[in-house]
């Protein structure tokens, strides 16, 4: 397929969701070179594969930093923007691990969690501009290399096994289902196969089943990742 973009049409910035005293400057460089944002897809982060206990706090900082504060720093600078057309998309690339929690990703669980708060607090404080949208997606295990770059128990270690890919949601999918929610303005989209999609209705409206199904199938997931073996696929056989 031809595109009808043209050179103009297209501006690639590097941007480091840490360094948030560069969000201002980048969120400035898009209005100068467009005129406009319409809309802001919140994607960066990094997920976690450790347990607590091995774990040093400064994962847990660093976590904090890149997945919650660096979202929302980039976001306040395009709201700005937003609020003075009363006009505009936020969109954030939440998890379903913001719905619910497991093991082996406290801190990513953590982060999430922290978005969802976030937003559907935000959300409530834009009621005078109706067309300013705050949109949520939650995917479940998705073909990515979000395991190769995982935070493990401390900053300098990369996990060694990312496992098969093969069981997770195709990636084209993940996103043609994205772009259906943010064109109709869905609030909140778990976007996700089963068993993780039924374990978030069970999460959300049977909350004790979800637990004492999450205890039994994260034992099976600790006992893989202490195998060696990918974690999610204990959640998909």
């Amino acid at each position: 397929e031809i595109s009808s973009l043209s050179e103009n049409d297209i501006l690639v910035l590097r941007l480091d969701l840490t360094d948030r005293s560069s969000h201002e400057a980048a969120t400035n460089s898009v209005l100068k070179h467009f005129g406009k944002i319409d809309v802001l897809v919140n994607n960066g982060g990094r997920s976690q594969r450790s347990l607590f206990v091995d774990t040093n706090l400064d994962v847990y900082n660093a976590i904090i930093e890149l997945n919650y504060l660096g979202t929302i720093s980039l976001t306040k600078y395009v709201l700005n923007h937003m609020i003075q057309r009363k006009k505009g998309k936020i969109v954030t690339v939440s998890s379903v691990m913001g719905i619910m929690g497991a093991p082996l990703a406290t801190g990513y669980c953590a982060s999430k969690h922290a978005l969802q708060g976030f937003f559907n607090s935000l959300r409530t404080e834009l009621t005078d501009y109706p067309e300013i949208s705050v949109i949520q997606i939650c995917p479940g295990p998705v073909q990515s290399q979000i395991i190769q770059n995982v935070f493990t128990e401390n900053l300098a270690k990369s996990i060694e096994n990312s496992g098969d890919q093969s069981h997770k949601m195709p990636t084209d999918r993940c996103a043609r289902l994205t772009l259906v929610s943010v064109a109709n303005d869905v609030k909140e989209a778990w976007i996700s196969d089963h068993p993780y999609l039924a374990v978030c209705y069970l999460w959300q409206y049977a909350p004790t089943w979800a637990w004492w199904l999450m205890n039994r199938m994260g034992k099976r997931r600790i006992q893989n990742f202490k195998s060696g073996i990918d974690a999610d696929a204990s959640y998909s056989r």
